[in-house]
């Protein structure tokens, strides 16, 4: 079906009922491929000449980050001219928006996309209200589509149905008097996320973009291994199919609508050879600078598709990784928490109604922080702060230092430290057998950062700042494991799904072992190093072990820890970290950024 051009509004559908999905568990609907109109900010343009340059604008994995993110996470690196690098402060909705408007001016063809990840494990002042205010801002933003990433499925099918759709939260209600969340005005695309009872899409698995003659379809997927790294309740009755096999499918689909311009939009990416924006990702042959699994995607998906806006790794790059005739195409992804937006010039063949491949040209840019602020997102910050004010600023704790999580640079991070230790200690009190606790280096969202982030004063730890670092509301569990068996879930840490892209689990005061990144595989952590408070592990002795519920659930690959016996279940993770801050530091007995020396790493 064609969507009118909007006045304001866009009527994209969430395809399923969801009152059924809420009652029966289960989607039912059918997917329906959709085709929309630009917003006025396009222009008019003409429609002479042969070819026509259309720019893509698109970021990634902005995870509600409406203002700056602190620290190390609102920066990206740069490198100059002499080869030396800098550190530039990024990011910020405000901030973010003035450079999309601007980008966009002397563009009559223009298009915003994204790449999945927009909202869940977001700051308090999008998390609280299960991000409506980053949905808004989205909207104000004009973003045109984004595919879905595997955040979008944090609270659930029935829930990301509202982020679309509109309406008051279920149990939550309305925030605002007179005023009721109306949902995103873009579509979410889902092609490779079905329902496992019919097999259908739950969101529309494409969408296109029309303009003076000119069409270019998007079609959105997030990774096939959502469901490993999600909560097994946000994707229960649903299947996450194969990337490259769908967005093949619906190229195809596409093609022969005589839709023949086609983006991929990717919630999966890769790793480049370098931190700066700025590397030259095709250094020395094309796609040579980038690693990771969407190189083989890219491999693989059919020559049909023109460009790859990729995501999930929050890494930053634009390569040309060749399709599988050997032709270069893009593949770009802009960072993270809206610090990037990448440009992308698609030239675009009216007789051919394809996209001329050798004149496609991108470039990641900053979002930089020395430009003006875009005055309606900063009334929609404030309003949305008020809100949140009475929660947010509320001392939880006191630190000496900044104590790094998100932005570490080693695989054990000073805040994986504390956060373990914070859960032993709640594990201590419903338990006193609990001898450790994991924590899944994915569930640190931020840093703590000791320079005041508004009127609290340096060193003093907010409610809003702590939920920046935990916002999942996973519960602390307590579960019985053999010494084998932790072991063995230490091996997964590099091994199996993880032993491309090892995640290493952050351990409690206590536990100590060597991690030797010169082997390969399981052989990677040193089994006879693993010591328990200075002894060796009994592989047939019994620990009681404390560690978040999506970890018992054996997220993130650690299935062995999924095996646990005679599981309690305690407060969520939040509280416990926050009440370790408070127990265990004041104003004038701070808390001094961990040594972060537990695992032994040799190189």
């Amino acid at each position: 079906m064609t969507h009118p051009t909007k006045p304001r509004r866009r009527a994209y559908r969430f395809l399923g009922a969801v009152a059924a999905l809420a009652t029966a568990g289960a989607l039912t609907a059918a997917a329906t491929p959709a085709s929309g109109s630009p917003t006025a900010h396009r222009g008019h343009g003409g429609h002479s000449g042969r070819t026509v340059d259309v720019q893509l604008l698109s970021f990634n994995d902005f995870h509600g980050n409406l203002e700056p993110p602190a620290g190390s996470s609102g920066q990206v690196t740069e490198t100059e001219p002499d080869g030396t690098t800098k550190k530039i402060d990024a990011g910020g909705v405000e901030y973010l928006a003035t450079s999309l408007r601007t980008a966009r001016k002397g563009h009559p063809y223009s298009v915003t996309a994204a790449a999945g990840d927009l909202i869940g494990a977001s700051p308090l002042l999008s998390g609280l209200f299960h991000d409506e205010p980053t949905v808004e801002a989205m909207n104000k933003l004009d973003l045109d589509v984004t595919s879905v990433g595997n955040h979008e499925f944090d609270e659930g099918a029935s829930e990301l149905a509202r982020m679309q759709n509109g309406g008051c939260h279920p149990k939550d209600g309305c925030y605002e008097s007179g005023r009721t969340f109306k949902g995103a005005d873009y579509p979410y695309l889902a092609a490779n996320v079905t329902d496992e009872k019919t097999g259908k899409p739950i969101l529309e698995p494409y969408w296109v973009w029309k303009h003076n003659g000119v069409k270019i379809g998007f079609i959105g997927v997030t990774l096939e291994g959502t469901p490993d790294i999600v909560t097994a309740e946000g994707v229960k009755g649903l299947k996450f199919r194969d990337e490259v096999e769908t967005v093949n499918k619906y190229a195809n689909i596409l093609d022969k609508q005589g839709v023949k311009s086609i983006v991929a939009l990717i919630h999966e990416g890769g790793e480049p050879a370098s931190q700066s924006y700025d590397y030259d990702c095709d250094s020395p042959g094309a796609g040579d600078g980038v690693s990771g699994p969407i190189v083989d995607i890219a491999k693989h998906i059919t020559p049909k598709v023109d460009a790859l806006v990729t995501g999930h790794t929050h890494q930053a790059y634009v390569c040309t990784i060749p399709d599988p005739s050997g032709r270069p195409r893009m593949v770009t992804s802009a960072s993270s928490y809206g610090k990037l937006y990448t440009d992308t010039t698609l030239t675009y063949d009216r007789r051919t109604r394809d996209i001329v491949r050798t004149s496609v040209k991108s470039a990641n840019h900053v979002v930089s922080r020395t430009q003006p602020k875009a005055a309606d997102m900063t009334a929609l910050i404030s309003r949305w702060n008020a809100l949140a004010a009475p929660v947010a600023n509320r001392p939880v704790g006191y630190i000496s230092g900044d104590i790094n999580g998100r932005g570490a640079t080693t695989p054990e991070s000073p805040l994986g430290d504390l956060i373990a230790d914070a859960q032993l200690a709640h594990a201590k009190s419903l338990d006193p057998k609990a001898v450790l606790a994991l924590m899944n280096p994915g569930g640190i969202r931020s840093d703590l950062v000791h320079k005041a982030s508004g009127g609290e004063g340096d060193g003093v730890v907010t409610y809003g700042e702590a939920f920046t670092v935990q916002p999942f509301s996973n519960t602390v569990n307590l579960v019985d494991l053999t010494g084998a068996q932790l072991i063995t879930a230490l091996q997964q840490q590099v091994s199996g799904p993880n032993e491309a892209s090892p995640k290493i689990l952050q351990i409690s005061a206590g536990l100590t072992y060597t991690l030797d990144l010169t082997k390969s595989g399981a052989a990677r952590v040193v089994a006879d190093s693993v010591r328990l408070n200075g002894a060796a592990l009994d592989p047939a002795a019994t620990y009681r072990v404390a560690m978040n519920s999506f970890l018992a659930g054996g997220g993130d690959g650690f299935t062995e820890l999924g095996k646990g016996k005679n599981p309690l279940v305690g407060s969520d993770d939040l509280k416990a970290f926050n009440d370790y801050l408070t127990a265990n530091s004041s104003a004038g007995s701070p808390i001094a950024p961990p040594a972060a020396d537990r695992i032994t790493v040799v190189k």
